[in-house]
């Protein structure tokens, strides 16, 4: 089985690679005729060959020179026929529970893209089941044919127990043990409380001291030029929510690494194409920028993956050997794991990448084992991702636990004039706003007041069994036309979110994610239109990445036809009391701003 395990640099392999680098020992492996992409020079180096011996590339040489010492067998002989190699890509920011699929699921797609390496971070799972679901996932990572490594889930919950009600709690004292119990805890997970960080709250340090104690770093989430200061000042040192130019240029100022995410146009995860204007506008450096996805839904996987985010990049003006050492080079250098990963140099490991003119990736060899070939999964990778695959306890599919009793949309107040406060969508962004209607005598009824609005119902539903409590609100321009939706991936503490037009449709759509113990459904009059079954946690497919993909590709279909602007992950973000402005928690409504609870309906 193949893992980042498999090919550590011992005393007794750099002398054999020493030896084998001399001419003295015949390498297991040469990828021969080929041009070798320098993310140490950003050159292209012409007509050289690898030689690979024990999972790393023992040296760079000439091509056909192994042909002047050895008399090697064809079989060790790998015709590059002038492609380009260049090491493979490396995910500094991303959740594998986005993608809906299990971390070893996650491989599939992430080595078609040319990612050999990501640093997830596994809030998600974390939020639900506390460290133990933090830890499932980390053994699941170590079954993985890539290197997983995890950037320790740093707000769990987002908020506070007063604004949301989530499964775990991840203290400082849980955080010390973690970080001392599993090496490939790389660093710190996003810190979302931005506007906690920046009042000096304790909890919220405690957690950073803990990171810092250990000398690593602490990775971050911010929105808003007038925290940056604070924010740098305590300690975070990179963030993925640069949205535009000026706001990234503060940063980058403040001494924080930036990663570029890109990602599906049609979907709020590509700020890429403004903030990049750092560097092709305002002449910024890109020594401490990177590229990464964040998050990815099953499908946009495989059809965005890293390698897409660093051809945008490309086209955006940076030149391609940039481009591919922002995705590989520079989050190695960020994470100090480049003496292994991030080049194509001598002694590193032999994750390598094929790829074309255009950046298009061909194969992809992890640790020199050639995992895909042509664009395709290779039979041996593809039966450790069909057969060996970490299977998670039995009280992973078990933690959707929902109260007897909910009423899914508001009383109407008696009085004959209100205001209610909503939660108002803008395109293409994340961030959502709060606005307040008037609401008089003659549309004192729920029915008509959605219609000339353009609102839907929402709920969002306490699901870890703990309180039992649900909170109503109205979300406009969401634009659903009939029927309900709901998931039961609310972030961040992933209670169930349900919007509708009627009653009885909400209701069918949660008693499903009930009956499947999570997962994203579309009902309508009566009848589920579609739906991914998601019962790991309420929040991964223990299927394969390919078969989850397919399931949300009709799924996304299904959505759009249903007529839904906001994407589902936008939907699931509503939740989310940590994106500005305005969102909704089971507590009720939030202002992100202020972190304070906002009455739904108030008196005139």
């Amino acid at each position: 089985m193949i893992n980042r395990f498999s090919v550590p640099l011992l005393e007794t392999s750099t002398i054999d690679l020493a030896n084998v680098a001399s001419n003295k020992i015949e390498p297991e492996k040469v990828l021969t005729n080929a041009r070798i992409l320098s993310t140490y020079s950003d050159r292209i180096l012409k007509d050289k060959e690898l030689w690979i011996f024990k999972g790393r590339i023992a040296c760079i040489k000439p091509s056909g020179s192994y042909k002047e010492f050895f008399q090697m067998d064809k079989s060790k002989i790998y015709e590059v026929n002038n492609n380009i190699l260049a090491p493979g890509l490396i995910d500094p920011h991303m959740h594998i529970e986005s993608s809906m699929m299990t971390g070893c699921a996650y491989a599939e797609a992430a080595l078609l893209n040319g990612t050999t390496t990501i640093f997830c971070d596994s809030h998600e799972i974390g939020n639900v089941c506390d460290t133990d679901g933090i830890e499932w996932m980390l053994q699941d990572c170590r079954e993985s044919p890539i290197s997983i490594f995890l950037t320790l889930p740093s707000t769990i919950p987002a908020t506070n127990k007063y604004l949301e009600t989530a499964g775990g709690d991840l203290t400082d004292k849980k955080t010390a043990i973690l970080f001392d119990k599993w090496p490939e805890i790389k660093g710190l997970g996003e810190k979302m409380d931005f506007v906690s960080v920046c009042e000096g709250n304790e909890r919220s340090h405690s957690i950073i001291s803990e990171t810092l104690k250990r000398n690593l770093p602490v990775s971050g989430h911010v929105f808003g030029s007038e925290f940056v200061a604070a924010y740098a000042a305590s300690g975070i040192t990179d963030t993925h929510e640069a949205e535009d130019k000026l706001f990234t240029n503060d940063l980058l100022d403040a001494g924080l690494w930036i990663f570029l995410r890109g990602g599906n146009p049609k979907t709020p995860w590509n700020s890429i194409k403004e903030a990049i204007k750092v560097i092709t506008e305002s002449e910024a450096s890109t020594k401490r920028i990177c590229v990464c996805t964040d998050d990815r839904d099953a499908d946009d996987l495989f059809n965005f993956g890293l390698d897409w985010v660093v051809r945008q990049a490309n086209t955006l003006g940076i030149n391609n050997t940039t481009a591919w050492s922002m995705g590989s080079l520079h989050p190695a250098t960020r994470f100090n794991i480049d003496r292994d990963y991030g080049a194509l140099g001598h002694s590193r490991r032999a994750d390598i990448v094929m790829i074309n003119d255009n950046l298009e990736v061909l194969n992809t060899w992890i640790g020199g084992h050639l995992a895909v070939e042509n664009k395709k999964i290779t039979s041996s990778i593809d039966k450790q991702l069909s057969e060996n695959r970490y299977k998670y306890p039995k009280r992973a599919y078990n933690t959707v636990i929902l109260p007897e009793k909910i009423n899914f949309i508001p009383d109407m107040p008696k009085e004959s004039e209100f205001k209610i406060n909503v939660i108002k969508t803008e395109l293409p962004g994340i961030m959502t706003f709060k606005e307040t209607i008037h609401i008089k005598k003659n549309d004192n009824n729920w029915l008509n007041i959605l219609k000339e609005n353009n609102l839907n119902y929402l709920c969002v539903i306490e699901r870890h069994g703990k309180t039992g409590e649900f909170a109503h609100g109205f979300i406009k321009n969401f634009n659903l036309n009939e029927g309900a939706v709901a998931s039961s991936v609310g972030h961040d503490a992933h209670n169930i979110i349900v919007a509708g037009l009627n009653e009885s449709d909400m209701k069918l759509a949660v008693d499903i994610i009930n009956d499947l113990q999570g997962g994203i459904v579309i009902v309508n009059q009566g009848k589920l239109v579609s739906s991914v079954k998601l019962p790991i946690a309420g929040l991964l497919s223990d299927k394969k990445a390919s078969d989850v993909a397919e399931e949300n590709r009709i799924f996304k279909e299904h959505w759009v036809k249903s007529g839904c602007t906001l994407p589902y992950m936008g939907f699931n973000l509503l939740p989310l009391s940590v994106i500005p402005n305005f969102r909704i928690t089971n507590k009720g409504l939030v202002d992100v701003n202020t972190m304070k609870i906002v009455p739904l309906i108030e008196k005139i």
